[in-house]
This record gives structure tokens, C-alpha cells and sequence, in this order.
């Protein structure tokens, strides 16, 4: 799985390691963080491997999938959570701004899932989960770009959903609110209040309650789903 390094990604892979997995772990920007991953993989005994490399690119693509499948194996499920913000009001976005944030968050994904899409084809199975955003259901002042890219990941999903359907490959989608995470943690407390008060559910969510949502999505108990987007916000975007 992309951007596992930490925070929802770590707890994603840490899930699918406790439910059996062997996890490809990709974290160009905290390869420390990555390595420590496999070692907890490793420590609940599952195979772990760190792969870095950009996914935006698609030379670093194609090293990672070939990387990953010497490693563990043929890929069964595939995670896109690599993403990174660039926030600022739309008027004064700096092009570069957008620019990255598409690329990594949503051409990532095109790029991570058509890699593996091939083998999953001739093997007739497979599970892909994006991570998308209550922003890209509902939008945010100052995240144009990171809200695009997530809304442009629910497109995606539902497409892909359709193609790949008759090969028996499944593509979904969750769509976290605001999570509990180091990017939330250095926010000042009355900020991380008002927050939670405009949550119905009055809390910020847990990365282990994305982890869920994804595990269950990857897994064989939603074999008969496809092409959702399951919100795991509180209630925020409703």
C-alpha cells in the first residue's frame, strides 16, 4: 500500500498485516517511518518490505510493482493512501501548488492501479481501495486542489469499478473526515473543538476506524461490493 508510513496509512497496513496480509510498504517521504512498519509486521508474524518511490512517476511505478511482486508475490489488494496537501485560497494557488497535489493524490493512483490492474486481469481477482476525503464529497475553503484530487478518486473509483468488474476486481473507495492524525494533533485545541462540535458525532475519528473500513472493503465479506464510497466522517458529510 502507498503513503503507509504513518498515521491512517501505518494503521491501515498494521489492520490488513493482524487479518493475515503480507504488506508492501511505500513511504517515499519517511522511508524511517516505513522500516519501522515491516518491523511491527514482522513482529506479529507477516512478511513486510519496504519499496520506495514516487508515485506520480511512472518509471518509480513500475520499479515498485516489480519490486513488490519479487518480494511477497502477485498483488491481491492494492491501497492507494499516498496524498500530501498545498492549501491556500484558490485565487492566490500557486500553479506548482496544484500541480503536486494532483499529481501524487490522484495520478498517483491512476499510475498504482493500472500497474497492478494487469496481473489482477489475468488472474481474474483482486481488491483496490482509494482513500478519498469528505472534502471531495462535500469541498473546503482553501483545499481546491486537494479536493479536486479527492473528487477526481471517487470518478475514478466508480469507473474503474465498471471496467474491471467482469475480471472480478473490485474498486472502492473510503472517505475520511477529520481524523486524529500528527497533521490534526498540532492544531490548537479550540480549532480541533469546533471541529469535533461540527461532527455529529462530536469527535474526531480514529485512523483505526478508517483501517476498518478498509480492511473490510479489501476483504472477502464485501465480495459482493463495488464502486462505493464509504464515508467514515462522523456524520460530517451528511
Amino acid at each position: 500500500m502507498t503513503g503507509a508510513g504513518r498515521g491512517i496509512g501505518r494503521e491501515i497496513a498494521l489492520k490488513l498485516g493482524a487479518l493475515g496480509a503480507d504488506v508492501v510498504v511505500n513511504d517515499v517521504a519517511r522511508p524511517e517511518a516505513a522500516e519501522a512498519v515491516v518491523a511491527e509486521l514482522e513482529a506479529m508474524g507477516r512478511r513486510g518490505v519496504v519499496v520506495l518511490g514516487d508515485v506520480s512517476n511512472e518509471s518509480d511505478v513500475k520499479s515498485i510493482v516489480e519490486t513488490a511482486e519479487a518480494a511477497l508475490g502477485p498483488i491481491d489488494i492494492l491501497v492507494n493512501n499516498a496524498g500530501l496537501t498545498r492549501d491556500g485560497l484558490f485565487v492566490r494557488m500557486e500553479e506548482a501548488d496544484w500541480d503536486l497535489v494532483l499529481n501524487v493524490n490522484l495520478k498517483g493512483a491512476f499510475l498504482m492501479t493500472r500497474a497492478v490492474a494487469r496481473g489482477m486481469m489475468k488472474r481474474r481477482s483482486g481488491s483496490i481501495v482509494n482513500l478519498s476525503s469528505v472534502v471531495g464529497r462535500r469541498g473546503n475553503a482553501g483545499q481546491a486542489n486537494y479536493s479536486a484530487a479527492k473528487a477526481g478518486l471517487i470518478g475514478l473509483t466508480k469507473t474503474l469499478a465498471r471496467e474491471l468488474a467482469s475480471r472480478n476486481i473490485r474498486v472502492n473507495a473510503v472517505a475520511p473526515g477529520y481524523i486524529q492524525t500528527e497533521m490534526t494533533a498540532a492544531l490548537p485545541d479550540e480549532v480541533k473543538n469546533t471541529i469535533a462540535g461540527g461532527t455529529p458525532l462530536n469527535r474526531l475519528g480514529d485512523p483505526s476506524d478508517v483501517a476498518e473500513a478498509v480492511a473490510f472493503l479489501a476483504g472477502d465479506t464485501a465480495k459482493f461490493i463495488t464502486g462505493i464510497v464509504l464515508p467514515v466522517d462522523g456524520g460530517l458529510g451528511i
